[in-house]
């Protein structure tokens, strides 16, 4: 199906990555934006988008949503969770490499991309194993990961066996300017906790997660950053002191960047005095404190990228007892809202928000994407950001109904999602 051109007239642009906020139309051919304000010479166009009352931004970019698939198609498909992510306006999903089997080979690259393609909605781009089948032990295959179409490389959750293989790792994906996207966690401090360590988790008899699990693994990881000069990314703080730690050594010059999961910008550790299996999280939950340190963080760039987190779960996964149920929400309908949220709240700009799901990602990826500059990718979000919405599980569009947001009223409904120029979503009734 050829490419249609579109116009998309008299909505708000707003264009973090090249600094606009104005009354603006925009038009595309060829899957590509060829003009901001004024249309090129010749230009007809086969769809109007009426975005008057809208905004226009670029389209979303999650820097981490697990898809269930492969190995794991029973909480959700890469079909299904790419067509939720088309409905909350997100165009680009970053594939962590903890699937089934772990993305370690060039093969599994394709897999998931080609379902991906399948699916015609959100693109999704993948990272490679550090270690082979993430054993900690035995580097990947990283040139030929890359070769494949990686965006960087990383360890999911599971812990190196040694600051030596980790030293080793980081030399190697520099020597290919691979991007590691590190979850600092200290495996021995954290074991076999299930929440933050603190008068909660023993007030309630579960095993914590103490702060300097992620600030002693943050330290670590950023010394060996200095020694290696490979590039970092710390995929999801949860803590004051290691946004702290990494404000600085980002003032020092280190190549590093970090962000933060929407959950723990809202919930602590309060959260989970009942129980409930939907707040349990790792990395977990916190103090108050760390989430007012962590909306700073998004406010002063310290943290340039927010991610859903998305981690899709069937109800069965959520029924045991909290330590037991397994950890993560599902967040790709609620990731644009809980953005808005964040400015009506009076948290963040307007402009810093959508950059920090926008911009701020594809500069991490190094993906040419996040952005409306003439000749690229026509990855557009319209959304009516006068409209409310409840989230209710039952009418979600991901495979995953497990949110700790359940009931919650949502700002701004996406009207429309394109993707490389093509309506990959349309809400017309919104």
């Amino acid at each position: 199906m050829p490419d249609p051109n579109i116009r998309i007239a008299g909505g708000r642009l707003i264009d973090p990555g090249n600094d606009i906020d104005d009354l603006l139309d925009i038009y595309i051919a060829d899957g590509r934006v060829v003009a901001v304000d004024q249309p090129p010479d010749g230009f007809s166009a086969d769809i109007e988008l009426d975005a008057t009352s809208l905004y226009v931004i670029p389209g979303l970019i999650d820097l981490s949503a697990r898809l269930g698939e492969p190995g794991k198609e029973f909480k959700a498909t890469i079909d299904s969770e790419c067509r939720a992510a088309a409905a909350g306006g997100i165009t680009t999903l970053c594939c962590p490499p903890d699937t089934d089997p772990v993305i370690d080979t060039p093969a599994v690259i394709e897999l998931i991309r080609h379902r991906a393609r399948q699916a015609g909605a959100a693109r999704v781009v993948s990272l490679g194993a550090l270690t082979r089948g993430l054993d900690g032990e035995h580097l990947s295959e990283m040139a030929a990961l890359q070769r494949a179409g990686c965006v960087g490389v990383s360890n999911a959750l599971k812990p190196l066996a040694s600051t030596y293989i980790e030293r080793r790792a980081f030399e190697y994906a520099a020597t290919f300017d691979l991007t590691v996207f590190l979850h600092a966690d200290d495996a021995a401090l954290s074991a076999n906790g299930c929440m933050h360590e603190g008068h909660m988790s023993t007030r309630l008899g579960l095993p914590g997660i103490p702060e300097a699990a992620e600030t002693v693994a943050v330290a670590r990881d950023l010394a060996l950053i200095q020694q290696t000069g490979v590039r970092a990314h710390f995929c999801h703080l949860t803590t004051q002191q290691a946004v702290r730690m990494v404000a600085r050594a980002r003032f020092d010059g280190v190549p590093v960047t970090a962000g933060v999961a929407m959950p723990n910008l809202y919930l602590t550790e309060l959260d989970t005095v009942d129980f409930g299996a939907d707040y349990h999280f790792i990395p977990p939950l916190r103090t108050q404190e760390d989430r007012d340190s962590l909306r700073k963080g998004l406010q002063n760039g310290t943290l340039s990228a927010l991610c859903s987190d998305h981690q899709p779960h069937e109800a069965d996964a959520k029924l045991a007892p909290f330590p037991a149920t397994e950890p993560g929400a599902s967040g790709l309908d609620s990731l644009l809202s809980l953005t808005l949220k964040l400015v009506e709240e009076n948290h963040l700009l307007l402009t810093d928000a959508i950059a920090r799901v926008t911009s701020g990602p594809a500069s991490i990826l190094n993906i040419p994407y996040g952005e409306l500059s003439v000749g690229r990718a026509a990855d557009i979000c319209i959304l009516d950001p006068n409209a409310t919405w409840q989230l209710d599980e039952t009418r979600m569009h991901s495979q995953g109904r497990n949110t700790p947001f359940r009931g919650w009223e949502m700002p701004g409904r996406v009207r429309y999602t394109l993707r490389n120029g093509q309506i990959i979503f349309s809400n017309d009734d919104s």
